[in-house]
């Protein structure tokens, strides 16, 4: 049965029919239930997630990755590939073309897995790249994630892209068509939705499926030198590699695999939206490093994104967070690059007269990086003698007079306080996923609070208590009682959250986190000055004078004073200044401790240390906590140093790693 499942959802190369698949797998689980005794853990049966892996939580948890999961750069030229790729070469003196890897940029949502002895244990969301959420149960529910692996690895993070088939997205909305539910909008969109179910029974009925393309082993315990063999090597344990990968001997080959996909992607069962290009090499991926968002040793080709005609029905004016004023343009709906859309960006009132467009158009539009619309053109105008479009004088949610700003482009209603739709549109940005990440606390119970005037401000929401929801339409007690509760635990998000949260102009999710890194406490941060704010790589005159500007307006001073006394308060980043105390040294971590491995790692690391996952002859120390298992078994037979907290935290203090 193994086999056929392997087949069926890994090698996509079935040897049996689906039925008489179905049928043993049928079988199968009747023998385990009437024979318990015999139940593999590797059973085909347990990829499926049984109802006592159910969370019944309104939030999954958080937990933090080992390690970041950064970001990709992406470049939609073949002259800008070959500038990254020259550039690199440049930059590192290569007398060479280094050997390269592309991989179909899979249109999902991207996990890490952790293995533990060859069982997989932990599953979790890319979430910010440092923080995801604990979605095990429903990981469990997909076949071409292995409950087990194939050979004895003690500890292993693999990394993948969890998506919905187009053939499994066309029967799902074609089942929720049928029984008058919601259809989903495109297969990445299903393939979100069902991740995050509470009932891991749903997740497990939409078939969903993962490619991996990443694994951390401690290279103690395994030699790969290039991601090549990585790939395979991850084929070998179990998992599923998507097979259209190619190893390239420079970057002309590289451009040769992205033209050929791009034609030949629309033939394929999953949704990909460019092309994944990486250096091969392991050493060279360590010299090259990281930017503050991305490696530097890979980047991705986007393909053109598809273009489709459709008409204007008519120009909508709407407010954002900061005042601006965007025109929209509300389009006949068209299906294009997987959903359908019936509004466009305009940007703003000279992008209207650059276009010279006006109701009743027929344009041409397609998606920025495939997911924002946007007008490229008229191709037919609706009458000759048309009169242009104006742009309004005033605000279409207070009436104020609007105003330009010296140096900018868009019209700014300067009512930032008064105006329902900008209060709107930073508290939907206050409770979004990647700021205070409020569940359920959604756009249509959000503009119910401000209509009814019991929010203005995000502190508002923590003095609101379970009767205020209560006086919202459409909302039963528990609602109100779980709305409630949501923001109550909401309080005490990270640093770099709170500040992206914060909405100021410049400043989004990477930024907020290098802030949080450089000054580690709010207050810090409220105190910097331009040269300290400068000091940061990334970070320019713009973004610091923006941030100076926010923290010297009275008015956002007195939201934060009441925010600290509703009891929001983000949680510190504690500096710890680094040293080479553990320098050369390498230490594998065991047992209960009195706090997070990562913390000690954490440790451990600025102080010039290295971790592991293993014990070898190169662990200098084994650091045990109670309940240690085999590592220190392992530790006593090879006579490696096993040290406790009271040891390890001497070695701190005192600056001697030579404890007896």
């Amino acid at each position: 049965m193994t086999k056929y499942s392997r087949e069926y959802y890994e090698l996509d190369a079935p040897t049996v029919s689906d039925i008489e698949y179905d049928r043993l797998y049928k079988e199968l689980e009747f023998l385990e239930q009437a024979y318990p005794q015999y139940k593999l853990t590797n059973s085909p049966t347990n990829k499926v997630g049984s109802r006592s892996d159910i969370s019944y939580d309104r939030k999954f948890s958080s937990y933090k990755h080992k390690e970041r999961l950064y970001s990709l750069d992406n470049t939609y030229s073949y002259d800008d590939l070959k500038l990254w790729y020259e550039r690199i070469k440049k930059n590192y003196s290569l007398d060479y073309d280094p050997e390269l890897v592309c991989e179909l940029k899979i249109d999902g949502l991207a996990i890490s897995l952790t293995y533990i002895n060859s069982k997989f244990v932990v599953g979790v969301t890319r979430g910010d790249g440092i923080v995801g959420e604990n979605i095990t149960a429903n990981l469990k529910t997909i076949k071409t994630i292995p409950s087990e692996l194939n050979q004895k690895i003690a500890e292993l993070e693999v990394r993948g892209e969890i998506f919905m088939p187009k053939s499994s997205f066309e029967k799902l909305n074609k089942y929720q068509l049928d029984n008058g539910l919601k259809l989903f909008a495109n297969p990445r969109n299903a393939a979100s939705g069902s991740l995050r179910q509470l009932d891991p029974e749903i997740t497990r009925s939409r078939d969903l499926a993962m490619f991996s393309y990443y694994g951390r082993v401690d290279s103690n315990e395994i030699d790969i030198k290039s991601h090549s063999e990585m790939l395979e090597f991850l084929k070998k344990l179990g998992f599923n590699v998507n097979p259209s990968y190619k190893v390239c001997k420079n970057i002309d080959d590289a451009i040769d695999y992205c033209k050929y996909w791009d034609t030949l992607r629309q033939d394929l069962d999953y949704a990909t939206d460019g092309v994944v290009i990486k250096i091969n090499n392991f050493m060279l991926q360590s010299e090259l490093g990281f930017t503050s968002r991305a490696p530097r040793w890979a980047t991705a080709l986007k393909f053109p994104p598809e273009e489709v005609s459709t008409i204007v029905n008519d120009i909508e004016v709407n407010v954002g967070r900061s005042g601006a004023v965007t025109p929209v343009a509300i389009l006949e709906p068209v299906f294009i690059s997987g959903s359908t859309v019936q509004r466009a960006t305009l940007h703003n009132f000279d992008e209207i007269k650059r276009l010279n467009i006006n109701i009743g158009d027929r344009v041409l539009i397609k998606k920025a990086a495939e997911i924002i619309p946007k007008v490229i053109c008229v191709t037919e105008h609706a009458r000759n003698d048309k009169i242009s479009f104006a742009p309004p004088q005033f605000c279409p949610s207070c009436g104020t007079k609007l105003i330009p700003v010296d140096g900018e482009v868009n019209l700014y209603c300067p009512n930032h306080l008064g105006c329902p739709e900008q209060v709107k549109a930073r508290l939907e940005y206050w409770v979004s996923k990647d700021c205070m990440d409020i569940d359920g606390l959604g756009d249509n119970i959000v503009s119910q609070l401000v209509d009814k005037g019991l929010v203005k401000t995000p502190a508002d929401l923590y003095k609101l208590n379970v009767d205020d929801f209560l006086k919202l339409d459409l909302i039963a007690e528990k609602s109100a009682q779980n709305l409630y509760n949501q923001i109550q635990t909401s309080k005490n998000p990270t640093l770099s959250r709170f500040i992206n949260s914060l909405g100021i102009r410049h400043v989004g999710k990477e930024t907020s986190i290098l802030l949080a890194e450089k000054f580690k406490t709010l207050d810090l941060l409220k105190m910097a000055t331009l040269e300290q704010i400068l000091e940061i790589d990334g970070i320019g005159d713009k973004i610091a004078y923006s941030i100076l500007d926010f923290f010297s307006n009275s008015f956002n001073n007195e939201i934060l004073k009441k925010l600290d006394l509703y009891g929001v308060k983000p949680t510190e980043n504690v500096s710890i200044s680094n040293s080479d105390l553990f320098k050369g040294l390498v230490f594998v971590l065991t047992g209960t401790l009195s706090d997070t491995r990562e913390k000690f790692e954490e440790l451990i690391k600025i102080n010039g240390g290295k971790t592991s996952s293993s014990v070898s002859k190169k662990t200098s120390f084994v650091l045990a906590g109670e309940n240690a298992g085999s590592k220190l078994t392992k530790a006593e037979a090879l006579g490696v140093k096993v040290i406790n907290e009271e040891m390890f935290n001497k070695m701190l203090s005192t600056g001697n790693v030579d404890i007896n």
